[in-house]
């Protein structure tokens, strides 16, 4: 109830601020077009039902691709490049609807990431997420981070995560966490 979500929001352009001006590169975010900003700032719900709507997985994450009117070529090579960055490749012909949460969870950051980003705005990744799955999405962001250089901006109620990610980052790939713990 703190604004985190309107934050990233914000960030990315799906809400206007009412009050200031978030900048991207420099430019107003208001002044870019809306699917050059969004191809560049990825964001991902806090549930993924709010976001899959295709009806298979390898339909949900080409959409993005498709819609920079790309290649058909090079939707297929941001599509396998995302399916294998989650290890998702086996379930891409099944149906949205048939998988788990953290499943869902995979696929709507492979959708993401199958268009190209610059930055990745995360509204709590680890909800409703049993520990395990919480831990192999972690673990991936890490790695996304540090070795694609992706900047990722989290917000999270997980103290302990912060204390994970906001250290050992160069200045080119910095981990920010937002946090409404009472």
């Amino acid at each position: 109830g703190c604004g985190k979500t309107t934050f990233l929001k914000c960030l990315n352009g799906l809400l206007k601020p009412t009050r200031g001006k978030v900048y991207f590169k420099g430019e107003d975010t208001l002044s870019i077009n809306r699917q050059q900003l969004f191809s560049k700032i990825g964001y991902s719900f806090q549930d993924p039902n709010d976001q899959l709507f295709a009806a298979t997985v390898r339909q949900d994450v080409s959409f993005g691709p498709k819609n920079l009117e790309l290649s058909q070529d090079e939707v297929e090579r941001r599509v396998d490049e995302a399916l294998g960055l989650l290890n998702i490749q086996c379930i891409q012909t099944k149906f949205i609807h048939d998988l788990s949460h953290g499943s869902k969870q995979r696929v709507a950051l492979a959708g993401i990431l199958a268009m190209q980003p610059e930055v990745l705005l995360l509204d709590e990744p680890t909800a409703s997420l049993d520990p395990q799955t919480e831990d192999e999405i972690l673990i991936f962001l890490r790695k996304l981070n540090q070795e694609k250089g992706l900047t990722i901006v989290m917000a999270t109620h997980e103290m302990d995560l912060i204390p994970e990610f906001a250290s050992g980052h160069d200045s080119t790939s910095i981990t920010f966490l937002l946090s409404s713990e009472k």
